[in-house]
């Protein structure tokens, strides 16, 4: 055995082992990506990048595309142009057992919570794990405690939906969106319809499941104050194009008209062209 020292790495070694560790990958690759109902173009080449354990909200005016993007994520839709990856998979080329399949690693917490009225809420948490699993029932009922208890539920667990408080709802949807462990979760308008502190609640629960469960969240939301609270990462989307992508610091420094107009809730204004508007009246508009 040899008296010599280990040699120590150099700074290059060091800096090229850090960038390989960091360089894992991205959990949604959205790449130039269109999409039409018939014959209408609603998102016009959108680029999206999700990191692993990154929270990255996607907010806009109503009509911008969001819900349609959201939709191309969850493979319900399938993209006229471009490529969508989700998880290292290309969802165009996925057939329908292996979509079925990926799904099984996705979260889904809708905007009202979509709980079934005639179950209860540990009946609806427990759902996903009796249809998609073939653990015992006494599993099923451990699992969904912990996801219930996470959520703060626990006490209410034998409650039917239309006897929980709004807040409530959203925690009992996420608690069943959760209770696979999915490696990705899509939030639809989280804060939608809560009261402030009921908001605040919810954004501090998102951050710790995100800490606690170690999953990359994708959220929709026009709650200003809930985006600046728990994004990693803001795409602004404007006319079905991704209009600027960036930190919240750089979402709030942008000069972009429209991004202002949207954080100043400033009402959009058009000019008005008077003969044009009187043409599109009488039918005489091209």
């Amino acid at each position: 055995m040899s008296d010599e020292p280990a040699s120590l790495p150099t700074p290059d070694q060091i800096s090229s082992a850090a960038t390989g560790a960091a360089a894992a990958p991205a959990v949604i690759e959205a790449r130039d990506l269109c999409s039409h109902y018939g014959s209408r173009q609603v998102l016009f080449d959108v680029n999206l990048t999700v990191q692993p354990g990154e929270i990255m909200v996607i907010m806009g005016h109503s009509g911008c595309g969001k819900t349609t993007l959201f939709r191309h994520l969850l493979g319900l839709k399938r993209q006229s142009g471009g490529s969508v990856r989700v998880l290292g998979e290309d969802l165009a080329q996925l057939a329908r057992p292996d979509l079925y399949r990926l799904r099984k690693r996705l979260g889904v917490a809708f905007q009202n919570g979509a709980l079934f009225s005639s179950l209860s809420v540990r009946e609806n948490v427990e759902l996903p794990l009796h249809e998609h699993t073939k653990l015992d029932l006494n599993t099923i009922r451990i699992m969904s405690r912990m996801k219930l208890n996470f959520m703060r539920l626990a006490e209410h667990e034998d409650l039917m939906p239309a006897q929980l408080s709004g807040g409530m709802l959203k925690r009992a949807g996420l608690a069943r969106a959760v209770v696979m462990d999915p490696q990705l979760l899509f939030f639809d308008e989280p804060s939608a319809g809560l009261d402030p502190v009921s908001a605040a609640e919810l954004d501090r629960l998102i951050l710790d499941l995100r800490s606690a469960m170690r999953m990359s969240i994708v959220i929709i939301t026009h709650e200003l104050q809930s985006v600046f609270n728990i994004a990693d990462r803001i795409m602004v989307m404007h006319g079905g194009r991704n209009l600027l992508t960036g930190t919240p610091d750089e979402i709030r420094a942008s000069t972009d008209r429209r991004i202002v107009q949207m954080l100043n809730r400033s009402p959009h204004q058009e000019e008005l062209d008077a003969d044009s508007y009187l043409r599109t009246l009488t039918g005489e508009a091209e």
